[in-house]
């Protein structure tokens, strides 16, 4: 995970605090967003290497700006893991349809965030 950027839209802070303790074990880059407008331009300027994409944002929601960032040929190969609370954020044939790399359900002990996150790390090293 060392030298990785991670990209973490959250309006929680609670929730945002423990995200960035979470990655600062793993030694990422960490770049934060509090709703969906900036996740998109912060995911545009520096290209990040995984988003962890709240799904119950302000304005845009998670969702929605998971579309968004899918449809940008340049990011559309950065995997997505929704963070979500919600036992089925969506219905289970849309999941791949919207382009989440996978999920994270709240709340989540440090061994499966840091497990989840490192399993994409290593398919983007493939």
């Amino acid at each position: 995970m060392k030298d990785k950027t991670v990209l973490v839209i959250e309006d929680n802070e609670v929730n945002m605090k423990f995200m960035h303790a979470f990655l600062e074990i793993g030694k990422c880059r960490i770049l934060e967003a509090r709703d969906a407008e900036k996740g998109i331009r912060l995911a545009k300027e520096n290209r990040p290497d995984l988003v962890l994409m709240d799904i119950q944002l302000p304005g845009i929601d998670g969702l929605s700006a998971t579309r968004i960032i899918k449809t940008d040929p340049d990011l559309e190969n950065i995997p997505i893991i929704a963070v979500t609370g919600n036992a089925a954020p969506t219905d289970g044939d849309e999941i791949p349809a919207i382009g989440f790399a996978d999920y994270l359900f709240k709340p989540f002990s440090l061994e499966t965030f840091l497990e989840t996150i490192n399993n994409h790390f290593k398919k983007s090293d493939l």
